[in-house]
């Protein structure tokens, strides 16, 4: 055999050893160790499992457990650790506002009916449902909802004292008299509906039913048989403000009514004391 080869093989083998020597010590390397990531505590929450209208009588099924950390669950969430019986026992509650899925459930935010019917259930303790007929024009052309704060006007139509209209002759134009006479009402129902229907933005009905407290009952009782209601749309801001702001103060003045002759504002009545 020629020597060169000879030379190249034994060459070609040694490297080869050499690889082969290198790549075993290479496997038998230990792995590198990953740092361990620090397991944060948490705690089992009651969540609602689906989305849960205002008014929707609550089933088991429609809550669930969900694993939650244990420094952001708030001490009124409802916890399987302290109430591992709380699907059934809630069970039968009615909402008293929507649940969005995965919301921690809260008892603030149900109410036990009781055999009681849902409008019963929801009121708030010392307040009245109230119905009153409405229309189109009576009720900012149906653009109040549920929820929303109105505040209640009335018009009364009284006999023209001065016996004269505008060219002096008998029997002149009726005076028309309006008065706010409650002010940042909470609207519970339109008609049957206690929730805005498919998200539509106004709801056209013949009644409404109106949140009051039981002196208010008595003056929107007496103030349907003197003459017309209108509901007047408050802003959300207004709604959200105190019921003590300056302008609804000045409209509980007594004596603060509007008279209208032949349309124009003529004068405001106040009260003698």
């Amino acid at each position: 055999m020629n020597t060169a080869r000879i030379v190249v093989l034994v060459i070609a083998l040694g490297a080869g050893g050499v690889a082969a020597y290198l790549a075993s010590h290479y496997d038998n390397k230990p792995a590198p160790v990953l740092p361990v990531a620090e397991k944060l505590p948490t705690v089992e929450v009651l969540v609602a499992k689906s989305d849960i209208q205002l008014g929707q009588a609550v089933k088991a099924e429609d809550l669930q457990w969900q694993t939650w950390p244990q420094a952001t669950a708030s001490s009124a969430f409802i916890r399987r650790d302290n109430r591992p019986d709380a699907q059934t026992q809630i069970a039968g509650s009615i909402a008293r506002v929507p649940l969005m899925q995965g919301e921690p459930i809260r008892e603030q935010k149900l109410v036990k009916a009781d055999g009681s019917g849902f409008m019963a259930a929801i009121l708030p303790t010392g307040m009245r449902a109230v119905s009153t007929e409405i229309s189109a024009e009576t009720a900012a052309g149906g653009f109040i909802l549920p929820n929303d704060h109105v505040d209640i006007v009335l018009t009364r139509r009284l006999k023209n004292p001065d016996g004269a209209n505008t060219n002096g002759q008998t029997g002149g134009n009726d005076l028309i008299l309006s008065e706010v006479i409650l002010t940042n009402i909470r609207v519970l129902a339109i008609d049957q509906a206690p929730k805005e229907k498919d998200g539509q933005s106004s709801l056209l009905g013949k009644t409404v039913t109106l949140e009051l407290r039981p002196d208010q009952v008595a003056a929107l009782s007496a103030a349907r048989q003197g003459g017309t209601l209108t509901l007047a749309l408050r802003s959300i801001t207004d709604a959200n403000a105190a019921d003590g702001s300056p302008e609804d103060q000045a409209l509980k003045r007594p004596g603060g009514i509007s008279v209208i002759r032949y349309g124009v504002q003529a004068r405001q009545l106040t009260s003698q004391k």
